[in-house]
């Protein structure tokens, strides 16, 4: 691996969850480094989820897949919006789409090998 300009990619997410166990397993293999963000450990600011969300769309980035979601009062699921999924997610930091990898340069939702593959070679 070549040594990028950039900082060292952070990686979003929460460390028992099995997505970001095979993203880091990848990243390792390849010989990226990272630093891992745990949300539930480290934390999300307002601040910092906002401009995620301005990027990436809140739609991409809540995780309506997840136990996290189906578990939330019908009432907060069927009238969800930006403002809402923004509290949503700070609330319950499961409910954000995992890894979240941010390059310095730009960000990458989810993970796939190939994806990584193109953004690291």
């Amino acid at each position: 691996m070549t040594e990028q300009a950039s900082a060292t990619p952070v990686m979003y997410g929460i460390k028992n969850c099995d997505t970001i166990k095979k993203a880091r397993k990848w990243l390792d293999a390849h010989g990226v480094a990272f630093q891992f963000h745990d949300y539930r450990g480290d934390g999300l600011s307002e601040a910092q989820l906002t401009g995620w969300v301005k990027e990436l769309g809140w739609e991409a980035l809540l995780n309506k897949r997840g136990t996290t979601w189906r578990s939330l009062p019908d009432e907060v699921k069927n009238s969800i919006d930006e403002a809402s999924a923004i509290k949503v997610m700070l609330e319950n930091p499961a409910s954000i789409k995992r890894p979240l990898l941010d390059t310095g340069s730009q960000r990458q939702l989810g993970f796939k090998a190939a994806e990584y593959e193109a953004l690291f070679s």
